[in-house]
């Protein structure tokens, strides 16, 4: 039985992650859990699969959890905040490690895991985005295991078993295109947030779903695949498959193409994940082929969906250039969440932070984390610079008007 501890227990990926677990329990032990503000789905959790540790955001909630359950008679030890993350993520008798954060704040706590011995099954992204070569000397340091948990580049990893690294020739992710694809530029820019957040394929948490609406998920992934599959940036491109039944491909040297094919559904890669190098039932829909029909590809809208190229750019820039470019979309995106601006100034936010970045930095080299937090928080202080600029200067507009 593998043990696990989950980060982000009550997102989307922690969510799935557990009905992954209650559809194996002869599989799977859940021995810690992180949860941010929803106490109330935690203690459900906490109730059905009895762990050992849990954390929350702040002492609020960890007030409103004691009130709900008798933890101790439990023998759950609950911690808080920051440490509470890194607690659960290195709690000690877990083999597996899912790290399913969303943004900058999965970082510390999954390395702490590497560093602890416990083998990773990364849904946070934002990890190998803004410390991807750290990660990879933490992970060689320590022999530990990161296995992916993002449905595209679970399919690499799939695509890539029992192959030689060096006859890679590319890798080839697909995106949907998200809620947007076909759409003029005009129509986008004045897109409402529930239009942005109405995936066509994918249920996913409402970070993820913008992102994937303005296709910056996609140059994350792009960032998070160089890493991960240790492969040049160039041999890396994106490919639009709108139906999301070909998760990526993988094209070897003699022009041979591997693909990994599936319904999209979240709890298969989770599982992948989860079981390696087994594998383990879902009681879910089977792929039919007759009835998918067609599948289609097309290239994506670089002009229209400009995120995608500023992933590219920031791994052509400096060491810290993608974690400056994941900060200031965070940013952008809660910014665009909250009404505050429209769609398309989360791309023109993110390209005039990085070109700040780059213009003083190009070449930087990244020596430790302590280097990573500095340029996440100088990118975000940037970008909250720029949106309260483009704020006034518009206020400014109307007044004149």
């Amino acid at each position: 039985m593998k043990r696990l501890a989950i980060l982000g227990s009550t997102g989307s990926v922690g969510t799935q992650t557990l009905e992954v677990v209650a559809q194996n329990p002869e599989a799977f032990s859940v021995e810690a859990l992180a949860a941010g503000r929803n106490v109330a789905l935690l203690a459900e959790q906490i109730e059905r699969f009895a762990p050992k540790c849990v954390a929350v955001a702040d002492e609020s909630g960890a007030e409103e959890l004691r009130k709900r359950l008798d933890l101790e008679a439990r023998g759950c030890v609950l911690r808080v905040g920051t440490e509470g993350l890194e607690a659960v993520a290195t709690h000690g008798p877990c083999d597996l490690v899912v790290a399913a954060l969303v943004g900058a704040v999965g970082l510390a706590p999954t390395l702490a895991a590497i560093r602890a011995g416990r083998d990773i099954a990364l849904a946070n992204k934002e990890v190998m985005v803004m410390a991807g070569a750290l990660v990879l000397r933490e992970l060689k340091a320590h022999d530990v295991t990161l296995l992916p948990v993002d449905s595209e580049h679970s399919a690499i990893f799939q695509s890539l078993a029992g192959q030689r690294a060096e006859d890679v020739a590319r890798i080839i992710l697909t995106c949907s295109g998200g809620p947007f694809r076909g759409w003029e530029a005009e129509r986008i820019e004045a897109a409402s947030v529930e239009q942005a957040l109405d995936h066509p394929n994918w249920d996913m948490g409402a970070k993820i779903t913008i992102d994937s609406a303005s296709l910056m998920n996609k140059g994350l992934e792009v960032i998070e695949a160089r890493w991960m599959f240790d492969v040049a940036p160039e041999q890396i491109d994106v490919v639009v498959h709108p139906q999301s039944i070909v998760h990526s491909l993988v094209e070897y040297r003699d022009t041979s193409v591997m693909a990994q094919l599936g319904l999209p559904d979240m709890r298969v890669p989770i599982a992948v994940a989860l079981a390696h190098p087994e594998r383990v039932e879902l009681d879910i829909p089977r792929l039919d082929l007759a009835e998918a029909g067609r599948l289609d590809f097309e290239a994506p809208d670089r002009e229209t969906f400009p995120c995608l190229d500023l992933a590219y750019r920031a791994l052509a820039g400096s060491e810290a250039a993608p974690a400056v470019l994941n900060a200031a979309n965070e940013v952008s995106v809660a910014a665009f969440l909250a009404g505050e601006i429209p769609f398309g100034a989360i791309a023109r936010t993110n390209a005039a932070v990085l070109d700040a970045h780059l213009a003083e930095n190009a070449g930087l080299v990244v020596d430790g984390l302590a280097d990573i937090l500095k340029a996440d928080e100088w990118a975000r202080a940037a970008a909250r610079e720029q949106l309260a600029a483009k704020s006034s200067r518009g206020a400014r507009a109307e007044g004149a008007a």
